[in-house]
């Protein structure tokens, strides 16, 4: 089946882009693994206009309900591959062996975690390393945990993992943590949670699962900290894996540089949301809507000529 427009990536971007499409009448569909992408992995979202506080999994699939709500397809497996062959005929090959035909792309895929590349992270995910406070909170219910970063999403993960474990430790590489006051006082509130600034972790040591962390700054003068899981909320890196065949263009970063309508050097693709250099790079949930919301208008016009 041929498609108008075929939006990959079931993040904010894309499906904030599929209700302005299919309200627009462009046939669409969405693709993507998990509808609200990394939304699904956040506690708690306080600056969504019109929800004062809302969790990440409710959001997604308020979300993913709204964009249904139109009649969209969307399609939740990952797509391995997308070739441009010919003026307005691009196919994307889906992980379940089904091909999709577009006459334009808008590319959503948004980010990924990025990795702190320290010994012994590769060999214990999964086993008391994570890179998702919410998936895997629960597993840590009176332990020791540390949480790692000092952004938004580091301190959402302190605060919520201190109402399940014993103890948190917040381990940060600067001087003073960089999140939203919010987040800064609720840390402050808890009295399970600890930040040692100034620290990085050096290796993540442990058999069959972890067992401690080796600091570069000592912690009660001894550079292992005991603990039973470390999360790593160090920020993202953008989603560009399958984006080879199209050669869109990229800045020095690995982001796709975008006009202020969504287009891409590729003529029938579009970018919106955490992948791109739009919004100064300024990774929100109202953003990756907006941009959504922008591309899509582009595209309409686009698809009059």
């Amino acid at each position: 089946m041929k498609y108008d427009l075929a939006i990959v990536g079931a993040g904010p971007a894309g499906l904030s882009a599929s209700v302005y499409a299919s309200r627009y009448g462009i046939k669409n569909v969405v693709i993507g693994g998990i509808s609200g992408g990394l939304t699904t992995q956040t506690h708690e979202i306080g600056n969504w206009l019109g929800e004062q506080k809302i969790a990440g999994w409710e959001f997604a699939q308020k979300a993913t309900e709204h964009a249904k709500s139109y009649g969209v397809e969307i399609k939740n497996f990952l797509a391995d591959e997308i070739k441009k062959e010919g003026e307005g005929n691009f196919q994307i090959f889906l992980s379940n062996g089904e091909k999709i035909q577009a006459r334009t792309i808008l590319i959503a895929l948004g980010s990924k975690h990025r990795h702190l590349g320290v010994k012994g992270e590769k060999e214990l995910a999964g086993k008391g390393v994570s890179y998702c406070a919410t998936c895997d909170g629960f597993f840590y219910k009176e332990k020791t945990v540390a949480v790692v970063g000092g952004n938004d999403s580091a301190a959402g993960a302190a605060v919520f993992l201190g109402n399940i474990a014993k103890k948190v430790f917040v381990i940060y590489r600067g001087e003073q943590i960089r999140c939203e006051r919010f987040w800064r006082e609720s840390i402050e509130k808890n009295p399970k949670i600890e930040v040692l600034s100034n620290t990085n972790i050096k290796e993540i040591v442990g058999k069959d699962k972890l067992e401690k962390l080796i600091l570069d700054n000592p912690y009660q003068d001894k550079e292992e900290l005991e603990v039973d899981g470390v999360f790593v909320e160090i920020g993202s890196e953008p989603n560009i894996e399958l984006l080879k065949n199209l050669k869109v263009e990229l800045d020095e970063d690995g982001y796709i540089k975008i006009g202020p309508d969504g287009k891409t050097s590729v003529k029938g693709v579009w970018a919106a949301g955490d992948i791109t250099t739009g919004s100064n790079k300024f990774k929100q949930i109202i953003t990756a809507a907006a941009e959504g919301a922008v591309a899509v208008a582009d595209i309409q016009g686009f698809l009059k000529k």
